[in-house]
């Protein structure tokens, strides 16, 4: 027996040919609208307001949303991307074939309509239709009006179905475009210039992650999908361009969560003569001012609190705030052994394979992370968390480095960049002899890299920004799937 769905596909493909019998191409090239749905409803405000009495030839389109048919008359809502406009239909004043055509349209379908604007008594306004076409006839149902779209692997594997039922979502996607829209302007005033770095990469270097590897045929070559933007561009920096950043997608072979997407959106900046500090002001009025301009104001809410980006934002030494919250001292436990036998006696799980970096950096997640509500700066890093940073001068055992929090989230990470190159090829020797025997990811080592800094970059400054992070706190979702179009799923069988 056929379910209601299989009965549903069949009679719309019943309508497509009754449609193709009358003549009428289903899906035609194109159709030049006139205006937008909120576009026609401003004009409808602007004739009231004028006093026009003339009515305005207008031409919509949109995807048919409702149907309420009235006797003779049928009053159709059409969406676009601006939102929600009402047609009239006189089904009298539609000739045959308009009128055959009309009986076939279904809920989903895209139609074109050209007429005169009004506003009809109960005060909707209304496009009055003189002869309309039909953009595209959908063989499958919307989801049920009232219930839209619910089910949360369904949304995200067909996020188009998402953003027709549910109209938050395609305010979350507007959102993020104006959040990229204004960092590249920020950026941009400041004398930036943006870059595109290779995805393609011998060597993943520029952080500690597991890559994704491909193979190049002509080249007979394995390549890694980078983990990171930094080498590329700090090669810039050597080569001249003294301000340069990249928004770009980056790919980490690691964990999904809800706040962890294999691949994801990074931006990362460059700029000479600058350390952490001057990236760090940086930081605080680019995210102020982008917050500003996409949504009016310095306070978002996310969850329960209301976070106030306006700076300056508050700034602790890592080791106080994890002793503070954990009650470890990591700077007494100086090597990796040592601080997970500290660890154990708090019944942490610890995984005997992780170096002391990583050991303080699951003690910044379990600990520190989930206090850091509004916006936080912490300061002050272990050298073996942060091969590509440069040292602090009164401690060679931290580098002057920050990362940025709120709302538990971290949203950006910076250095002053290690540009001895004696020093960084030792560091990425003596990570990779920490790692490798223990079978983790081994950061490759980035030889051309190396060469690059032995031609000597200048003092610099470095920021990474996660872009999808910065976008749930202003949008208030606890997922980074809700702000990823297409986040990565598990394939169904």
């Amino acid at each position: 027996m056929a379910t209601r769905l299989e009965r549903i596909t069949k009679q719309r493909q019943q309508k497509l040919e009754r449609i193709r019998a009358l003549g009428v191409n289903p899906y035609p090239a194109s159709y030049h609208r006139s205006h937008t749905a909120q576009q026609a409803i401003a004009l409808v405000q602007q004739q009231e307001a004028s006093g026009q009495k003339e009515a305005s030839d207008v031409s919509l389109a949109g995807r048919v949303r409702a149907n309420r048919a009235m006797g003779k008359i049928s009053f159709v809502d059409i969406h676009d991307s601006s939102g929600k406009i009402q047609l009239y239909f006189n089904r009298e004043s539609l000739d045959q074939t308009s009128l055959k055509l009309f009986k076939e349209i279904d809920i989903g379908d895209i139609i074109g309509a050209r007429g005169w604007l009004f506003r009809t008594k109960t005060g909707e306004p209304t496009l009055e239709v003189a002869d309309f076409t039909l953009l595209a006839k959908s063989l499958q149902p919307l989801p049920e009006k009232w219930h839209g779209l619910s089910n949360i692997d369904k949304r995200f594997r067909q996020r188009y179905l998402d953003l027709i039922s549910n109209n938050e979502i395609k305010e979350i996607f507007q959102i993020r475009s104006q959040v990229i829209a204004s960092v590249r302007h920020f950026l941009n005033q400041r004398g930036f210039i943006e870059v595109e770095t290779p995805v393609l990469q011998p060597a993943a270097g520029g952080a500690l992650a597991q890559p994704f590897t491909t193979h190049h045929h002509t080249l007979d070559q394995d390549f890694y999908l980078r983990i990171a933007l930094e080498l590329h561009l700090k090669r810039l920096i050597i080569g001249g361009l003294d301000k340069v950043y990249e928004l770009g997608r980056t790919f980490r072979n690691e964990g999904i969560s809800t706040k962890h997407n294999p691949e994801f959106t990074m931006l990362e900046s460059y700029e000479a003569y600058a350390d952490y500090r001057d990236v760090m002001k940086m930081l605080e009025e680019m995210v102020a001012k982008v917050c500003q301009q996409v949504l009016g104001t310095h306070r978002v809410k996310f969850g329960d609190e209301i976070i106030n980006f306006k700076p300056p934002w508050p700034q602790l030494s890592l080791k106080e705030v994890i002793k503070k919250h954990s009650g470890i001292d990591f700077m007494q436990f100086p090597d990796a052994d040592a601080l997970r036998a500290e660890m154990l006696k708090l019944d942490i799980e610890v995984d005997p394979q992780k170096d002391r970096g990583r050991l303080v950096d699951e003690l910044i997640a379990t600990f520190v992370e989930p206090n850091l509500i509004q916006p936080t700066i912490l300061v002050d890093y272990p050298v073996e968390m942060s091969p590509l940073a440069k040292t602090k001068a009164d401690d060679n055992r931290l580098v002057e480095r920050f990362e940025a929090f709120a709302g538990g989230l971290e949203i950006a990470n910076a250095f002053t960049e290690l540009n001895d190159p004696v020093e960084q090829r030792e560091r990425f020797l003596k990570q990779q002899k920490q790692r490798h025997p223990k079978g983790e990811p081994v950061e490759t080592i980035d030889q051309d890299f190396l060469l690059a800094l032995e031609h000597g970059m200048p003092p610099s400054g470095g920021l990474g920004v996660g872009i999808d992070r910065l976008v749930m706190l202003f949008t208030n979702q606890h997922s980074i799937r809700e702000v990823i179009l297409f986040p990565q799923l598990k394939e169904k069988d």
